[in-house]
């Protein structure tokens, strides 16, 4: 299932929208399940969905007026940007992680001078795995018990990679990890 989407990139002027947007879902993979609006309203005056470090982009869907996800790049500066992706919950599941994430790939490839994207996510959230892996992202990291959740449960994060090098060959670099 292919569903038309269009990413439109968040302006200042959004910053009120975004706050009511993120506050009023249940985001269980983040660390902040629930965040309240001033929360929100924090990260957003502390340039953690714009500038020149942050870039971030609404989802919208064909037949949707308002926006179904929100793509968030970090670390622009750095040599591996990290992306944040939240899609509402009656959107997951639906392939849409898949289209967002390739587009996201060639976004920064094409639009970056950089070598390597990473993401990642918590044990549990297997969808988003299988997204990666769907991909041609790479697991190159586990971290044990580092992932805290809003009630301080602790879990593992999985880190997934993807080169630019890959990408434009369509073509997955497994890391070698038994090379002691």
């Amino acid at each position: 299932m292919h569903t038309e989407l269009k990413l439109v990139e968040y302006a200042p002027t959004d910053a009120e929208k975004l706050a009511q947007w993120i506050s009023q879902e249940e985001w269980p993979f983040h660390g902040s399940s629930r965040p309240a609006p001033e929360k929100v309203q924090k990260w957003i005056a502390d340039g953690d969905f714009e500038g020149n470090d942050n870039r971030t982009f609404w989802v919208y869907c064909q037949n949707h007026s308002e926006p179904v996800g929100l793509v968030a790049l970090h670390e622009l500066t750095d040599d591996t940007p990290i992306f944040d992706l939240r899609l509402k919950a009656g959107q997951r599941n639906k392939q849409l992680g898949r289209q967002i994430v390739n587009w996201l790939a060639e976004y920064v490839f094409t639009h970056t001078d950089k070598l390597r994207i990473e993401g990642h996510t918590r044990v549990d959230n297997l969808p988003m795995r299988k997204v990666f892996r769907a991909c041609g992202w790479v697991k190159e990291a586990h971290y044990r018990k580092c992932w805290p959740d809003s009630t301080g449960a602790r879990f593992d994060a999985i880190t997934y990679a993807i080169l630019k090098e890959d990408w434009q060959n369509g073509t997955t670099t497994p890391v070698n990890w038994h090379d002691e």
